[in-house]
C-alpha cells in the first residue's frame, strides 16, 4: 500500500490509520514539550518522533490525491458524493496535522534557541550566572504563560464557531419547518374551499331534482285532467 495502488475503500482505510498514527504521535510531542522532567529527553527524541509525522502527513496527501482521482471514477453518484466527502474529510484532518505539525516545529525552534542563548549569556556571566538564570527563566515562564493562553483562546475560538455552526443549522431548520406549515396551511385552506363548492352543487342538484319531479306531477295531473 505505500508504494500506491489498491481500491479507493483500500487506500481509504490506510489513510485513515495514517491519521490515526499521526494524531498520536503529534500528542506525544505536545506532551513531551509541557512536560518540565522529560525537559532533558525532549531535544534526543522529539525530531526524530516529528520527522516521522511529517512523512505521514505527507503519505497522507499523497493518498488524497489517489483517492481525488479514483472517487470520480465511480459510477452511481450517490456513492460518488458520498467518496467526495470522505476524501474532503481525510483531506481536512491531514491539513489540520499539518497546520499544529508547523506550530510545533516553530516552538521548539524558538525553545532551542533561547536555550543556546540562554547559554551563552551563562558562559559569559562573571559572578552573577545566578541572578542572570532567575531573569531568563522568569521570562521562559511568562513566554510559556502567553503560549498556554494563545492555546485556550484558540480552543474557545474553535467552541464559539462551532456553537455559531450549530445555530445556523437549527435556524435552517425552522425556516424549513415554517415552509412546512405554511404549504399545510394552504392545502388546508384550498381543501374547505372545494368543499364548500361541492355542498353548494349538492344543494343546487337538489333543487333541479325537486323541480323536476313537481314538474312531473303537474304534467301528469294535468294530462288526466285533459283525458276526463
Amino acid at each position: 500500500m505505500e508504494g500506491g495502488g489498491g481500491t479507493l475503500s483500500e487506500i481509504h482505510q490506510f489513510a485513515k490509520k495514517l491519521l490515526l498514527r499521526s494524531r498520536d504521535g503529534l500528542e506525544r510531542l505536545e506532551r513531551l514539550e509541557y512536560s518540565s522532567t522529560a525537559a532533558a529527553a525532549v531535544a534526543g527524541s522529539d525530531s526524530e518522533l516529528s520527522f516521522a509525522v511529517k512523512k505521514d502527513i505527507t503519505q497522507i496527501q499523497s493518498l488524497c490525491v489517489e483517492m481525488d482521482r479514483l472517487w470520480r471514477s465511480v459510477a452511481a453518484k450517490p456513492q460518488r458524493d458520498l467518496w467526495k466527502r470522505k476524501v474532503e474529510q481525510i483531506a481536512e484532518e491531514a491539513e489540520s496535522l499539518r497546520a499544529s505539525l508547523d506550530k510545533y516545529n516553530l516552538r521548539n525552534q524558538n525553545r532551542m534557541r533561547e536555550a543556546n542563548e540562554r547559554a551563552e549569556l551563562l558562559g559569559r556571566a562573571n559572578g552573577d550566572n545566578a541572578h542572570v538564570l532567575r531573569i531568563y527563566d522568569e521570562e521562559a515562564q511568562a513566554m510559556q504563560s502567553v503560549r498556554n493562553s494563545s492555546r485556550e483562546m484558540e480552543n474557545a475560538n474553535a467552541i464559539g464557531e462551532a456553537i455559531l455552526s450549530s445555530i445556523h443549522g437549527q435556524r435552517e431548520r425552522l425556516k424549513s419547518a415554517h415552509r412546512k406549515a405554511l404549504d399545510i396551511l394552504n392545502t388546508v385552506g384550498i381543501s374547505n374551499s372545494v368543499l364548500r363548492l361541492i355542498e353548494r352543487r349538492n344543494r343546487v342538484d337538489q333543487w333541479i331534482k325537486y323541480a323536476g319531479m313537481l314538474l312531473t306531477v303537474v304534467f301528469l295531473f294535468a294530462f288526466i285532467l285533459w283525458r276526463h
